[in-house]
């Protein structure tokens, strides 16, 4: 399954620069019919739901071209607020967002929530609400949630 994953996911990361997107996750789940499901999200922009369509049925004909997989169901979608960021590539866009960040300082891991409010290609910046600013390198970070606004 390693192989058809990695095939799949060259395929996938050939075509999505088209839109300007990067992919986030693959996951396959086997049974009867193999569900492959595809997370794409962009710096810059949300992904809209045409073009997740878009992707889905180039994508799906380039599995058939490369006889990738037999009988599949493909899945595209953007992350969406219920699943953490995991790309570093996803942050900027949720700068000014509230998130909860499980990281690890040493041997124990602990949990901050504040808005986002910087990053770059090492760390990120989280401003709590009692004015705190702490500095979490991409490296510990176990875990970024971005909490919707109700």
């Amino acid at each position: 399954m390693n192989d058809v994953k990695k095939q799949i996911k060259e395929l996938a990361e050939s075509i999505l620069g088209q839109w300007s997107f990067f992919l986030v996750d693959l996951k396959i789940q086997g049974g009867k019919q193999t569900t492959v499901w595809i997370y794409v999200d962009s710096e810059n922009k949300d992904v809209g739901l045409d073009e997740c369509a878009e992707v889905s049925k180039e994508l799906g004909f380039l599995l058939d071209a490369h006889e990738v997989l037999d009988n599949y169901r493909l899945n595209i979608s953007s992350p969406g607020l219920s699943r953490p960021l995991v790309d570093a590539r996803q942050y900027p866009k949720n700068m000014g967002r509230k998130a909860r960040v499980k990281f690890k300082i040493g041997g124990s891991y602990e949990k901050l929530e504040g808005i986002l409010s910087d990053s770059n290609d090492e760390n990120i910046l989280l401003e709590t609400e009692d004015g705190e600013k702490k500095t979490i390198a991409f490296d510990n970070i176990v875990e970024t949630k971005i909490i919707p606004k109700i």
